[in-house]
Parts: C-alpha cells; sequence; structure tokens
C-alpha cells in the first residue's frame, strides 16, 4: 500500500473526474485505503484532500469521528459508573451507534451540502472496538447527497474491506481510491 501522498495524488485525479448524480448510495461512497501505520501523517494532509476538492470545483466537508466518544461519553448520565465499571459499557452502545449514526446524518444533510459536496469521515479507527461503521452506512447511504468520502485505515480484498486490518471485515460496494497507480475505478 503506498503512501498518504500517493492517495493525495489519486484522489485529485479521482475528484476531477466527472460526477454522475443518478448514481446510487453505495456507489457514492469513496473509500480512500490507506495503511493504519500512517494515521497521523494522514491527519497532518487532511487540508490538502479538501484543497484538492475544492480544487476540483466541489464543496467540502469533514467529520472527525474520533471526536465523537468523549464528547458523548462526557455528556453520558453514567460516565462515572462506565469509567469505575467499563463493562456495563456494554448496555450503552447501542446508544452510542444511534449518536454516530445521526452525527453523519447531520453532516449529509446540513444547510450548503448539495449533489456536489464532498463529506470527508476521518478517525474511523476510534470506533473499533465499539461499533461496525458497516452499519451506519447501509442506514445512511440512500441520504448521501454528493460523494462520502470515508478515510480508511485498513486494507481491500476485492468488495470485502478490513479496519485496522484485524476484522474479517464487510462486503461493501464502495469505489475504492489507493495511493497504488493506477488502482481506483470509477
Amino acid at each position: 500500500m503506498a503512501g498518504v501522498d500517493g492517495l493525495l495524488r489519486a484522489y485529485e485525479r479521482f475528484a476531477r473526474l466527472p460526477w454522475d448524480p443518478g448514481l446510487a448510495g453505495p456507489q457514492k461512497v469513496w473509500f480512500a485505503l490507506y495503511n493504519p501505520l500512517a494515521e497521523r501523517r494522514l491527519r497532518c494532509r487532511l487540508s490538502a484532500f479538501a484543497l484538492a476538492t475544492t480544487g476540483a470545483g466541489h464543496g467540502w466537508r469533514e467529520l472527525d469521528l474520533a471526536k465523537l466518544f468523549p464528547r458523548w461519553m462526557g455528556g453520558h448520565q453514567y460516565r462515572d459508573r462506565y469509567f469505575r465499571r467499563p463493562d456495563a459499557l456494554k448496555t450503552a452502545l447501542d446508544a452510542f451507534a444511534i449518536y454516530v449514526t445521526n452525527t453523519v446524518r447531520s453532516e449529509l444533510q446540513a444547510p450548503g451540502v448539495n449533489q456536489d459536496t464532498v463529506i470527508a469521515i476521518s478517525g474511523l479507527a476510534s470506533l473499533f472496538g465499539l461499533m461496525r461503521f458497516s452499519g451506519i452506512l447501509k442506514e445512511l447511504e440512500s441520504q448521501i447527497q454528493g460523494r462520502l468520502l470515508v478515510f480508511f485505515p485498513g486494507q481491500r480484498d476485492g468488495p470485502n474491506y478490513r479496519l485496522l486490518d484485524a476484522r474479517d471485515g464487510w462486503n461493501y460496494h464502495a469505489i475504492p481510491i489507493t495511493g497504488e497507480e493506477g488502482i481506483f475505478s470509477c
């Protein structure tokens, strides 16, 4: 898997391709695949992805999922109990999944978002062990107006994606973008 600079170059080319507004939800999802060890490098370069997007004539909105669990937990009425007994948190994780889903939905429906907007999702690794992002995608894919760019720290084997190279993965029909020359499809 190539580095973040290769991914950025591939994304720049990809963002300039014509967009078909009649695509189904899963076809509007782009997975920018990178080595999980490059997470910090990728985060440092998110502004370059934003510039590539706006340079291609599209809007850009970014949502960092890494901020969601601390925000949710900080406002939870039972947070002190969960810190004392982390095993009790298992019962609340469905509520956290709903919180994440509603947060992503809010970005997809935010004022100014249209068929020409990229909603970029970073911090996906922060959900590992708490919930599966695949369920959120399934629930929200029909609400994607422009494109949903998911920065995906992991790998792909055909349509099977493995977050952090650790899970069995899930079969999803997102369009992969990698830093490897010539590997992306439209």
